[in-house]
């Protein structure tokens, strides 16, 4: 395996079981996951509509045919999927994963406006493909600066900089539209292709325009008739409690969204959703061998429909808010929580060095292997790897949100009595 892809833990865990949203590792030890394979596994473990779904489909011996045939699961999916988009005379490709999605929607962007140029926004990721990595801004996470596309990238998460540190809401969202606007009086060769934003950076850290500015940022982006892609990948289907995707809180619908990750529970599914009149601009043939596979839409059709039956949008909203809230009152007597931030179910601590508020990665490190001590599993992000990323599955109850409320101040106490702070 290459040594470029990392492990949690000093002492890595195997995951070997799950049900509800525990897990249990080749040593038997049990864990309330908080990280849901990076917020893949959207409804927990052996979810039964899930599992059963998927045998239904084995049973009929089709693993896989093509999309040269055609395939009810991914029909179905489709209608489900542009309906709940609000796009309209909405189309959808189905890909393997988020990576895939994004390239898709860039390839359909550049061609719609004949254009290689595109916006993005700082400290995103997009993926880890060519033009993926091209729009993505965390130095970690880029090898090279080789790229398809011309990319400049605006200003929307980064509120710690010494130009904005201070600024209201407003005042910040004024400066970065003022930027956007002499970037297209100064430095773009034509019509930029498009923007493509996420509307809470999942590895930045779940940093997050303040609201209103992705709207604004559409508006001015309109007026010149450059397109919005809105990377829905890790904000999709109500994880964020506030709308069924991430970019409609902000009251915006998007030319086109890219998804993946918690659709398929744990199944590898993704896609881009898009006005009919852009997916079916490119004359050139086009598929995806595995994209939309029938057992992965077997899947994702089960998935889909259970938190649409369960409304676990209206779930995220009330045991985020339990987590959220517990984390916001503990903060004042927690001198290394910089920062407690997150909308729904994707919630984040940024650890930092007391005295300074430097950014504390090793804390962040720390607090790993003590919240793994006690049973709950987290995951790491930001730019600088300080921040503690948490995403259950969106079946969290209200006691299980307590309980892991309880065993995260449990090792930020534990980590302050140790260093005396």
């Amino acid at each position: 395996m290459p040594g470029w892809m990392p492990l949690y833990y000093d002492a890595p865990i195997e995951i070997v079981g799950g049900k509800g949203n525990r897990v249990v590792d080749a040593g038997g030890r049990g864990y309330l996951d908080f990280f849901a394979g990076i917020l893949t596994n959207m409804i927990g473990y052996d979810v039964p509509e899930v599992r059963e779904a998927v045998e239904r489909q084995l049973a009929t011996g089709v693993v896989h045919t093509s999309t040269m045939y055609l395939l009810r699961g991914q029909v179905e999916l489709a209608e489900k999927i542009a309906r709940l988009s609000g796009i309209e005379n909405a189309k959808v490709f189905f890909t393997n994963s988020g990576t895939e999605a994004n390239e898709t929607a860039l390839l359909l962007a550049a061609h719609a406006r004949r254009s290689g140029e595109v916006f993005a926004l700082r400290q995103s990721y997009h993926g880890r493909s060519f033009g993926a990595i091209a729009v993505t801004a965390n130095r970690a996470w880029k090898n090279n600066a080789l790229s398809p596309l011309t990319v400049r990238f605006l200003h929307g998460t980064d509120r710690h900089l010494p130009q904005f540190r201070g600024m209201s809401d407003a005042a910040y969202l004024d400066a970065c539209v003022a930027d956007l606007r002499h970037q297209l009086a100064t430095v773009v060769a034509g019509d930029v292709a498009a923007l493509i934003a996420e509307p809470v950076q999942g590895v930045g850290g779940f940093t997050m325009p303040p609201a209103g500015l992705l709207r604004a940022y559409r508006e001015v982006l309109a007026e010149e008739g450059v397109l919005f892609i809105s990377d829905e990948v890790q904000t999709g289907w109500g994880r964020t409690g506030a709308a069924f995707f991430g970019i409609h809180a902000d009251g915006v619908t998007p030319d086109m969204m890219t998804f993946a990750k918690g659709l398929g529970n744990g199944f590898a599914v993704g896609g881009v959703v898009a006005r009919g009149d852009l997916m079916d601009g490119p004359r050139a043939i086009g598929l995806s061998t595995f994209g939309g596979n029938p057992i992965a839409m077997a899947a994702a059709n089960a998935t889909l429909d259970y938190v649409l039956d369960h409304d676990l949008q209206a779930r995220a909203a009330v045991t985020g808010e339990i987590l959220l809230a517990g984390l916001r009152e503990a903060r004042p007597r927690l001198p290394m929580v910089g920062d407690v931030r997150g909308r729904g179910l994707m919630l984040a601590i940024e650890l930092v060095h007391p005295a300074t508020g430097a950014p504390a990665p090793e804390t962040a490190a720390r607090f790993m292997e003590e919240t793994r001590r006690l049973g709950l599993l987290v995951g790491k992000g930001g730019l600088a790897g300080n921040v503690v990323r948490m995403a259950p599955p969106l079946t969290l109850t209200e006691d299980e949100a307590r309980e892991g409320l309880g065993i995260i101040l449990t090792a930020l106490e534990t980590m302050g009595e140790e260093a005396g702070t």
